[in-house]
């Protein structure tokens, strides 16, 4: 006689309970620091959804590399939502998100930024070029890039201007030690840095567009500008391969990419992977603007610039005393 399940038993003789059962789904979402205050309209956008009836969420904002680290540690995640891919492939090769996560048409990327400075109302220290950074006495705020995924995003951003402005990937370089020479704090996400800059510290804090945006929304007296050259930041966002609610994980992710979700985090100050979305927003075309391949892609600048040992940032933190 085959066994019937309890589970199964219990489903039939009571569809109500099993209907019930399904609905009570709770999602761990693990995202660097700066969208809780764009989740925090998305999740309730989604749960008004068919998808998202009965869905519930406990959420884990911080510094991506340390929120990617932590999950790869045994953090309970269902949605990883990262600064940048190299936080979530790390977690592939560990076999905690799938190899097919980057294959959908936004390539795994839910939202876009670029890096910008921001600066004392008025911009009295007049910063508006890479080159104006390594002005006498001009003090930076940017995160840790060993912690921070804006940091590196920062960083490249800094070396691709450099390029941009025609010096050789050595003279590039150089510059990056010289600008990080003005460096006065380094904290450990780009929400810290922030924090930093607002309680006064630094000229300027190298950060995401959408974090500008979010002093300015909030009343802070701070402005920033765009430099002709800056980066294409991206996003990433996977379900990992350790989800027990897949199907819904899945379908948050899928919603975040909706219209309406874009429009949120757009209204949040993120660049949207789709169109029609930003009216009556403002963001800027960069005659110069480039994106993580034209420094070489993740894959060589994780190796080359932010290697633990080897990497130029180590280098250039040590030889700095930071």
């Amino acid at each position: 006689m085959r066994r019937i399940s309890l589970t199964l038993i219990l489903a039939l003789a009571f569809p109500a309970l099993a209907a019930g059962a399904a609905k009570d789904t709770k999602l761990a979402l693990v995202a660097y620091s700066t969208p809780r205050e764009a989740y925090a309209q998305l999740i309730p956008a989604f749960q008004k959804t068919a998808a998202g009836n009965g869905v519930s969420f406990s959420q884990s904002y911080g510094a991506s590399g340390e929120q990617s680290r932590a999950v790869a540690s045994g953090l309970d995640a269902d949605i990883v939502a990262f600064s940048l891919a190299p936080d979530i492939t790390s977690l592939v090769q560990k076999k905690l998100v799938p190899q097919s996560w980057n294959r959908d048409k936004w390539h795994g990327m839910v939202t876009r930024s670029v890096v910008v400075f921001v600066v004392r109302d008025g911009n009295p220290k007049k910063l508006k070029t890479w080159n104006d950074l390594l002005k006498p006495g001009v003090q930076i705020v940017t995160p840790n890039p060993f912690t921070s995924g804006g940091a590196r995003w920062n960083v490249m951003a800094a070396y691709g201007g450099a390029l941009r402005a025609g010096k050789t990937p050595k003279r590039a370089q150089a510059y990056l030690a010289q600008m990080w020479k003005h460096v006065v704090a380094q904290p450990a996400s780009a929400r810290e840095g922030l924090a930093t800059f607002l309680a006064g510290r630094g000229d300027v804090f190298l950060a995401y567009e959408n974090e500008a945006l979010f002093a300015q929304q909030k009343g802070q007296p701070v402005q920033f500008v765009i430099p002709k050259a800056t980066i294409l930041i991206e996003n990433p966002i996977a379900v990992t391969t350790t989800s027990t609610h897949k199907q819904q994980a899945q379908a948050f992710v899928n919603f975040l990419h909706t219209k309406p979700a874009q429009r949120i985090f757009a209204q949040n100050g993120y660049r949207p992977v789709i169109k029609g979305v930003t009216q009556g927003l403002n963001f800027p075309v960069r005659p110069q603007l480039f994106t993580i391949k034209y420094v070489g892609g993740w894959a060589q600048v994780e190796k080359k610039f932010f290697d633990p040992r080897t990497g130029i940032m180590a280098k250039i933190q040590g030889s700095s005393g930071g």
